[in-house]
């Protein structure tokens, strides 16, 4: 950890560094820029895909082992000088391929055959999960759930360290996309679905990716997903359109990105899908007018894959393919994927065309080309294209592994444990059920090796399944394991029937206690639309015909998004929602089950009980009434927003506010909670601090998260938190679409702790 800890010893004097940098770097962009041609200006818009520059077959189909083609890469990289490269090809490459790739890339402009280095860009989202021996951290939505922005920032420069490694300086990550459609096939790549929480650990991540100093061999650039609504699509199906209404827009949808620009992030994907009507690539008011001139934002803006050409072919805006550059490049697009071998020719000369008819300005695509090439100087570029192999020694070590496990222990979480089912005791006979707990690929997810990431042959060796960790555990003769049903894709949607369940119910009658993993199969993408929220039959099935046992069961569930368990639920005597862990998900899985270490993860969304229901915890009054109750009860979630056990008891008390009034400017309440942990084991708390407007000209949410601060707690310990109140805490947007604040009462809450104050 040598290399790594001097990063950290680092920090401070590479951020002063930077900062006295930045005006000089951008003077030097524009200066590059007016020295490019037309054309070389053009080309650094583009970006292909690695399969561009591959060898392949008579039938066209890539040659593997990969190899590169010495034609296409002197062609697209000396002849075209295309800006940018991104993707693996197939699967997950190992660091010898990744670095003869890239020394072949980066060497035709170390020879100065060209004025300007390639940037190259992979998604690395939950790790370096396209390097053989990366470190894979949980997905996002579990990374969410520890409520611990250090792990956040410790998994971005881990991330960051090992993508560096292989030579990638740019990183397709964080998605700041917010969480509110679980039917949504990329809600397990989401932060949740306040948008507190996910602006506070977004940054977190930008600033771990980023660093202090972009151009150190242990930092890359970030790029926020997916500018803005792509998460929120009215059919729940992935790049369909979305309506979000202004104040929503503001208040829920922006505010991630924008503490993201305000961390430092450089680069950004644009959502596939359209708002209102409007597709995201020609979205200039988001583009321009708020990104780049309301948020700031210093970087460049990137397509999604062949987004322009699909305002053509899939939105039915562009009535041609150089009518849809225009329009992209004209609202505020700098860089479009295009990315593919056969049409990055067309892209190029259309540009070109539009350019020489004074369809797209001089003034914009030398914005567009400088912001692009601000980015590659930031990152060193010009000078360190790669840095030698031999400065990262830590790469897939213990320490980083170390680190995976810790984010999946404290992202697990125990949502049920009644009469202490949990913790197992080694004594105890178990039997394990569920295909997903005898595969790797069900605790990772997709964009793991690779994009489906369903294919198991690329498992990380050495990296154990739920069964394995088990049998790491306990003594053979004390675990029993049963898939108990089959997990697969049918016609290409999610398929799972009922295996041995006769054998599965006498083995069940053997054991003292049956642990069934219930899961999803991995998919993202347009791939992985799904219809309906409820859990398949076979799954639940199993666990009702397990429960006429009588035997304690307890539910691990391995799920990117929530999945209704509603009717299985109280048949479990301890549910534990695992999410999807990583590759040392299993091990603290395990070392959770049996006690070796206490929950501490927290919901960061509310899971349904129904799959036709939508509930968030920030609603508003009138969503609370029932018709058929009279009452305000309608709000009825399997488990709230914040949610989470753990084997200790923590105990709030002595809420106080150092005031009760304050004016609206330069004026603060500071709001002291005692915690204590009351129980025989230390724990970690997550202290979630609320604040509701009683009144508004607005309808006032239920509730909003203000602040957040995860603690460890010794046994018997205690502490006091603070949280101090700023005005700028209780500004909503509001009737004109403006951020307002308005005087009134208001309600502070933490936990189940209450009081009021006012803003005069």
């Amino acid at each position: 950890m040598k290399t790594f800890l001097l990063f950290l010893i680092l920090f401070a004097f590479n951020k002063i560094q930077a900062q006295d940098t930045d005006k000089s770097l951008l003077k030097r962009a524009k200066s590059i820029v007016k020295n490019l041609s037309v054309k070389e200006k053009i080309a650094q818009t583009c970006q292909l895909t690695l399969d561009a520059l591959l060898k392949t077959n008579d039938q066209g189909q890539v040659i593997t082992p990969i190899v590169l083609d010495e034609k296409k890469l002197v062609q697209l990289i000396e002849q075209d000088k295309i800006g940018s490269l991104l993707n693996v090809s197939a699967n997950t490459l190992d660091l010898k391929t990744w670095r003869t790739i890239l020394e072949q890339i980066h060497g035709i402009y170390l020879s100065k055959r060209v004025k300007i280095p390639i940037i190259y860009g992979v998604d690395a989202i939950h790790g370096a999960n396209y390097i053989v021996g990366g470190t894979l951290f949980p997905q996002e939505i579990g990374l969410s759930a520890t409520w611990n922005l250090e792990l956040a920032r410790k998994m971005g420069m881990i991330t960051a360290y090992e993508t560096r490694a292989s030579g990638v300086p740019w990183n397709f990550s964080p998605v700041l996309d917010l969480g509110r459609k679980a039917l949504w096939s990329r809600y397990f790549e989401t932060l949740g679905e306040d948008q507190h929480l996910a602006s506070e650990m977004g940054a977190a991540l930008v600033k771990g990716y980023q660093g202090s100093a972009l151009n150190s061999p242990y930092s890359v650039l970030s790029c926020m997903k997916h500018f803005v609504g792509y998460s929120y699509p009215n059919s729940g199906r992935d790049r369909t359109p979305a309506w979000i209404p202004e104040r929503q827009m503001k208040e829920l949808f922006l505010p991630s990105f924008k503490a993201a620009v305000d961390a430092g992030a450089l680069s950004v994907m644009i959502n596939s899908g359209s708002v209102n009507g409007i597709p995201g690539h020609m979205n200039k008011n988001l583009l321009t007018n708020i990104l780049k001139g309301e948020f700031g934002f210093k970087g460049f803006a990137v397509s999604d894959w062949e987004d322009i050409r699909m305002l053509h072919t899939v939105h039915k805006i562009a009535e041609n393919q150089k009518e849809a550059i225009v329009l992209a490049i004209n609202a505020g697009l700098d860089m479009s994927m295009v990315p593919y071998y056969g049409n990055y020719r067309e892209y190029l000369d259309l540009f070109h065309e539009a350019f020489m008819e004074g369809k797209i300005s001089k003034t914009r695509l030398d914005d567009a080309v400088t912001r692009i090439i601000y980015a590659k100087l930031k990152l060193g570029l010009f000078e360190t294209p790669m840095y030698p192999l031999d400065q990262y020694p830590d790469f897939g070590s213990k320490e980083f592994q170390a680190t995976a496990k810790q984010a999946a222990l404290e992202s697990i979480t125990l949502l049920k444990n009644d009469k202490q089912t949990l913790p197992l005791k080694k004594s105890e006979k178990i039997l394990l059920l569920g295909a997903v707990a005898d595969n790797l690929i069900f605790q990772n997810g997709s964009w793991t090796h690779t994009w489906q990431g369903v294919d198991s042959s690329f498992n990380t060796q050495n990296a154990l399944n739920i069964k394995q960790a088990f049998q790491n555990k306990i003594a053979p003769s004390l675990l029993k394991y049963e898939k108990g049903y089959e997990l697969t894709l049918l016609n290409n949607w999610e398929n799972c029937a009922l295996v041995d369940l006769s054998k599965v119910i006498e083995e069940a009658k053997l054991c003292d206690k049956i642990v069934v993993c219930l899961g999803e199969m991995p998919a993202t993408e347009k791939p992985g639309d799904i219809r309906s929220l409820n859990l398949c039959e076979a799954q639940l099935k199993l666990v009702e015909e397990l429960q006429t046992l009588g035997k304690p069961i307890i539910l691990v569930c391995l799920f990117g998004r929530p999945r209704i368990i509603r009717t299985i639920e109280p048949l479990a005597s301890a549910i534990v929602n695992a999410y999807l862990p990583g590759d040392y998900g299993s091990s603290a899985l395990v070392d959770l089950l049996y006690g070796e270490e206490n929950f501490s993860g927290k919901l960061s969304y509310t899971f349904p009980k129904y799959d036709g229901v939508m509930e968030h915890y920030d609603y508003v009054n009138a969503e609370t009434l029932s018709g058929k109750t009279n009452k305000n009860d309608a709000i009825d979630p399997q488990w709230p927003f914040g949610f989470g056990m753990s084997y200790t008891s923590y105990s709030y008390s002595n809420l106080s506010l150092s005031k009760t009034s304050m004016v609206r400017e330069n004026d603060s309440i500071i709001a002291k909670i005692t915690v204590s942990n009351n129980g025989k084991i230390a724990g970690k708390e997550v202290v979630q601090w609320f604040i509701t407007d009683e009144y508004a000209s607005i309808s006032p949410a239920n509730k909003k998260l203000k602040y957040f601060e995860k603690i460890d707690l010794l046994p018997n310990q205690t502490k006091t938190i603070e949280f101090v109140i700023h005005p700028s805490d209780l500004k909503f947007v509001g009737e004109n679409n403006e951020w307002i604040l308005e005087k009134g009462n208001f309600i502070i809450s933490v936990e189940n702790f209450k009081s009021t104050f006012n803003l005069d």
